[in-house]
């Protein structure tokens, strides 16, 4: 087991740390302005470059399958995809990108799945550290100017951390990204539900196939065995 100090972390990667946290958290002091919550956008930088494959998660999980299943979904990755992740399952992203979907009523953009773009959540993170370091394209993304053209282009403030980067980024480079089944982060929160989404918030929340990990976010109880 190696132990590593987050604000050591937070302090090599400064200025990216600093461009996430004034687009995507609500402001200092608030739980997801923390720097852990920007790290894995750039753990390729930090971590030894004898690390290629990294499973990042989140602590309210119950996994139901063997984790190297999970592992083995780093085998799907399309050829230039960089992260592995799962579909956000709430329509937070309906809601985040509003203006964004007013002025382009055509678009995709936070509608929900299989034919939207609902975004993505990271409480489950495949990153292919060896493909991070090695993708141009990603690299650029990760730059304070290209992060406030995006937020700009989309009219996107977040607040949830490093998933509303993967979010923004994956509309506009979706070819980053191996999606993961939704059984692979069935996420359990419903709070969407009942603040102004009721109409369609089952487009977004259901998920078919056997669970192989609960995801309790917002203090959501996970289900007994």
């Amino acid at each position: 087991v190696t132990v590593h100090d987050v604000n050591e972390l937070t302090e090599k990667l400064f200025p990216i740390v600093e461009a996430m946290q004034k687009h995507f958290s609500a402001g200092s002091g608030t739980y997801y302005s923390d720097s852990i919550f920007f790290l894995s956008v750039a753990m390729h930088r930090i971590l030894p470059k004898e690390i290629t494959h990294i499973i990042q998660i989140d602590l309210d999980l119950k996994f139901k399958a063997n984790i190297q299943d999970l592992f083995d979904e780093f085998d799907n990755f399309p050829k230039g995809a960089v992260i592995g992740i799962a579909r956000e399952m709430q329509p937070v992203y309906r809601h985040t990108f509003w203006q964004y979907r007013r002025e382009n009523p055509q678009t995709k953009v936070g509608d929900p799945p299989p034919d939207g773009l609902p975004g993505f959540n990271s409480g489950v993170l495949l990153l292919n550290l060896e493909a991070m370091r090695q993708s141009k394209l990603y690299n650029q993304l990760l730059e304070p100017a290209t992060v406030q053209k995006l937020t700009e282009k989309y009219h996107f403030k977040g607040h949830l951390g490093d998933q509303d980067f993967f979010t923004m980024v994956g509309m506009e480079h979706p070819e980053l990204f191996h999606v993961l089944d939704c059984t692979w982060n069935r996420q359990l929160c419903t709070w969407w539900r009942d603040h102004g989404y009721s109409d369609v918030f089952d487009q977004y929340f259901q998920c078919e196939g056997e669970v192989k990990i609960y995801h309790g976010n917002c203090n959501t109880p996970i289900p007994e065995d």
